[in-house]
């Protein structure tokens, strides 16, 4: 995964702006911006390369911007920008069409056609920082850069949908929300071969946020509503964890599929329904274990709330996960600060997507 990172406290202020417009520029598209920062532009900005796919993570003052016929003559990537407004508020006007996002809403918008932008930071949240005031935070954004081409999906359903306000707290807009917020904020180091994935996953996802919106699922490629119902699966699951019905039969039910497909889904990924439930049932339990704020929780309260109905059954998984029976686990981590790896527990581009949820 190539990732680049603009801190503009690095900068001299005179040259904060400068050096993130030309950042922006290179990772976005040329676009006209005004601020009224511009002599102390306290900025940063996060590029994530996931192979084709880009998800950037932006904090910074108010921002104008615009991006004109001229600009779109003179190059450009031919990008949809799925973006994700975290803090603040976040206008565009595009296609004679406007919407104003603020916290957890979602917009489309393409490099392909003119549009205005206007990001607008939230004055409440001011603290100190040295010896002034600043905004904390100021605007804070999320985007995913998806090239036209690759989405699965006709043009013209895409770009009805340009500037429109798409929820990114329930159904599928939620999931492909959180997976691109944590994508944005996590510091994991993941291999070329994870990144591609996951920029797979991010992209199968945007096409079924918008095919979602016209009803058009059947127009998407099996694969990607596989793709889709896999994340969705996931992060069911980690919802229910603490359930200790939850099952096949409870998660093929929800999901209006049979377990048939539900075990297929789970055969294609080289695991199981039930030692993908296990696995992070025990992750969350180890979790507890090493939690200095939980130590006077008994163990067997641990395994319990995390779904699992015998501690005797409990310690048993553990100790062939870990290599250490819980107890002995809890007293190497809190006592001895020697507590072993979790053996067998890396995540997988796949499981990434089910933490988003």
């Amino acid at each position: 995964m190539s990732e680049t990172v603009f801190q503009g406290a690095e900068l001299p202020p005179a040259e904060r702006f400068e050096g993130w417009r030309q950042l922006a520029f290179a990772s976005h598209a040329p676009t006209e911006l005004h601020t009224d920062h511009a002599d102390d532009f306290d900025a940063t900005l996060r590029l994530l390369g996931l192979g084709p796919v880009q998800v950037s993570v932006l904090a910074c003052p108010s921002l104008r911007s615009h991006r004109t016929p001229k600009l779109i003559r003179q190059s450009d990537p031919e990008l949809y920008d799925f973006a994700l407004a975290r803090q603040g508020s976040v206008a565009v006007d595009q296609e004679d069409r406007q919407t104003v996002l603020s916290a957890g809403d979602l917009t489309l918008s393409t490099t392909s056609r003119p549009y205005r932008g206007e990001l607008v930071a939230d004055r409440s949240r001011a603290h100190r920082s040295g010896e002034h005031q600043r905004p904390a935070g100021d605007v804070m954004l999320v985007q995913a850069l998806i090239p036209r081409a690759l989405l699965p999906l006709p043009a013209d359903v895409a770009d009805r949908l340009l500037a429109a306000d798409l929820s990114g707290r329930e159904g599928i807009g939620a999931l492909f929300a959180q997976f691109i917020a944590r994508l944005a904020t996590d510091t994991t180091r993941y291999a070329p071969a994870d990144a591609a994935r996951l920029g797979g996953v991010a992209l199968d996802l945007a096409a079924s946020l918008l095919a979602h919106h016209f009803g058009a699922d059947r127009a998407l490629p099996p694969e990607t509503r596989r793709q889709t119902l896999l994340v969705r699966v996931h992060a069911f699951i980690q919802r229910q964890l603490a359930d200790p019905d939850l099952g096949p039969d409870l998660i093929a039910e929800a999901h209006h599929v049979s377990r048939r497909t539900l075990h297929r889904l789970f055969q294609s990924q080289g695991t199981t329904v039930g030692a993908f439930i296990r696995r992070h049932r025990l992750e969350r339990a180890r979790h507890d274990l090493a939690d200095p704020a939980l130590a006077a929780r008994p163990i067997h309260a641990v395994a319990a709330r995390w779904g699992f109905r015998r501690a005797a059954d409990f310690t048993r998984a553990f100790r062939t996960a870990y290599g250490v029976p819980p107890r002995e686990y809890r007293q190497l981590a809190l006592h001895d600060g020697l507590a072993p790896d979790a053996k067998g527990l890396a995540l997988t581009a796949n499981d990434a997507s089910a933490e988003a949820g």
